[in-house]
């Protein structure tokens, strides 16, 4: 094995470079996060109409049977809702949720209530025989039936089947005057629109972020403009209802469609202002976020709320609002990385020189900033314990790592003898994690989040490392490195390919397989060239 040698002229620079844009940008980031971002106001902090379901207590959840919600809790969210909304729209006569429209009447509320429908016929049954009992003993109180929620789109009944259940509810509230609907995506009343002529109004849901071809926040309301105008001309002299509509505060990004608080307050805002000047019915989800969607829809299934789990208020109607008020945590915990790179760095002689010590001061406040992005995401992302626990270890594995690898860089970019690789299965299991998560996304990545906190450290690092290694250094990558260097990119450019290259975390995850997979090409690049021109070279 040939003795290292200092790095040259044209790398040390590079991975310079490299420390500072990950400081300035991680600096950035947060920093921009906290910034108020200006909206416009809501016309008032009333609102018609909101999706009302009560299951925001941990392990609550409609997917049990067996779940009750008590008269008591019931009236003690009425009563807060009624300080800001007209109406509320249930879903199920189940779980003791059929007490709604009386508790409603109490605080001068009206109620959209639903009727829940399905494949089970029996549980299909009690839902309709407890609808017509309750729209019959509180009519007055009754703004719509909707029987079945988006039963069509889940293919759970036939048209055939669904329009029997309908005209079954219609027929015997006939004498109460009590309109009966049905609530589907818009798309699918497009496909049938055979079942208008079953209900007393359409009830659509036009949700921008989940369209096949999500919308972006800046175009949102245009978006639901056209389509209100095309199902109005489309059923010419029906009312047309707006049932669900709303944006995610947190969760993945689908295309240029972000999920974050600014644009959630700024998607209710801007659509309060259309309805208004349409005059048009109109229901917004939801009132509370709702933890037991993550199971379904992954995070952002939880964050569609007005109000958070607590019943606390996520933003106002007029004035600035804020992303993350607690921004400066990440350059906290940016602050308190270099310093701990630092002193993992310290004890070694050859990093006691000014050059090694701001390496491991950038380093550290880089991956440091990074990580703390990962347990920001952690706070909406985990939803138990064990993921807690799980993705913990993980945060704490990829800092060793990144305290390992900056000793390791900072020590040639101070001219000094080199800190020796891990064992080559450590930098091999960073890459599987990748490989195994980007084979998710690709074939499932619907729901999924991007880690990339949680990558980002130990890619970049392995990357500059290798750049560092000196031109006589010899590591040839064991076969599976190789392999993964070869897979990571193109798992990745997939994902990128699947959002058109539109969504801008993509093409940050597609940097982070690039950096894993670049530091094995650049070894093997190496060991390809010192195994053509010194075939005495050992080889390790």
């Amino acid at each position: 094995m040939s003795p290292p040698s200092s790095p040259s002229s044209r790398v040390a620079p590079l991975a310079w470079l490299i420390l500072v844009v990950a400081v300035v940008a991680g600096a950035v980031w947060w920093w921009q996060i906290g910034r108020p971002v200006a909206l416009p106001d809501a016309p008032s902090a009333r609102i018609a109409c909101v999706s009302y379901a009560p299951f925001r207590k941990p392990g609550e959840t409609p997917l049990d049977p067996q779940a009750f919600v008590s008269p008591e809790r019931i009236d003690a969210d009425l009563k807060a809702l009624s300080e800001r909304f007209d109406c509320v729209r249930t879903y199920s006569q189940g779980f003791g949720l059929n007490a709604v429209p009386e508790i409603a009447q109490k605080y001068g509320m009206k109620v959209l209530m639903g009727i829940w429908l399905g494949r089970d016929l029996k549980l299909n049954e009690r839902e309709v025989t407890m609808g017509i009992a309750t729209a019959k003993a509180h009519p007055e109180v009754i703004r719509g039936v909707i029987v079945g929620n988006e039963v069509l789109l889940r293919g759970e009944q036939s048209p055939q089947a669904l329009t029997a259940y309908i005209t079954r509810v219609r027929d015997a509230l006939h004498d109460t005057h009590v309109p009966v609907t049905y609530a589907d995506v818009w798309e699918f009343w497009l496909r049938y629109p055979q079942m208008a002529d079953s209900v007393d109004y359409l009830t659509i849901h036009i949700l921008p972020y989940w369209e096949d071809e999500p919308v972006p926040p800046q175009d949102a309301i245009r978006h639901v403009a056209d389509v209100y105008a095309q199902m109005k001309a489309r059923f010419a002299g029906r009312e047309v209802m707006i049932g669900e509509t709303g944006w995610p505060s947190e969760g993945r990004p689908r295309r240029q469609a972000s999920a974050s608080l600014v644009n959630e307050a700024r998607y209710l805002r801007e659509f309060l202002v259309y309805a208004g000047s349409v005059d048009m019915p109109y229901n917004v989800i939801e009132a509370f976020d709702q933890p037991w969607k993550r199971d379904q829809e992954g995070t952002v299934g939880g964050y569609w709320g007005i109000f958070d789990v607590d019943a606390r208020p996520k933003f106002g109607m007029q004035g600035p609002v804020v992303e993350e008020p607690n921004w400066i945590v990440g350059w906290y915990a940016g602050a308190a990385g270099a310093a701990l790179f630092l002193l993992a760095g310290l004890w070694r002689r050859e990093l006691g020189n000014a050059r090694s010590r701001i390496a491991l001061v950038l380093a550290g406040f880089a991956a440091a900033m990074s990580i703390a992005w990962q347990g920001r995401r952690m706070i909406y992302d985990c939803r138990n314990a064990m993921e807690w626990v799980f993705t913990g270890l993980l945060c704490v594995l990829s800092l060793l790592t990144a305290i390992y690898l900056a000793r390791r860089i900072a020590a040639r970019l101070a001219g000094t003898a080199p800190i020796q690789l891990p064992d080559r299965r450590w930098r091999f299991g960073w890459m599987f994690g990748l490989a195994f998560y980007g084979l998710l996304l690709v074939f499932d990545g619907r729901y999924r989040d991007f880690p990339l906190g949680l990558f980002w450290p130990p890619a970049v690092g392995f990357f500059i490392a290798a750049l560092m290694e000196s031109a006589g250094y010899c590591v040839v990558p064991i076969i599976e490195e190789r392999f993964m260097a070869c897979l990571l990119p193109l798992l990745a450019a997939v994902v990128v390919a699947q959002e058109i290259g539109l969504n801008p975390t993509t093409w940050l995850w597609l940097a982070v397989n690039l950096a894993s997979a670049g530091a094995v090409m650049i070894e093997w690049r190496r060991a390809g060239r010192l195994q053509t021109h010194q075939p005495q070279a050992t080889h390790q």
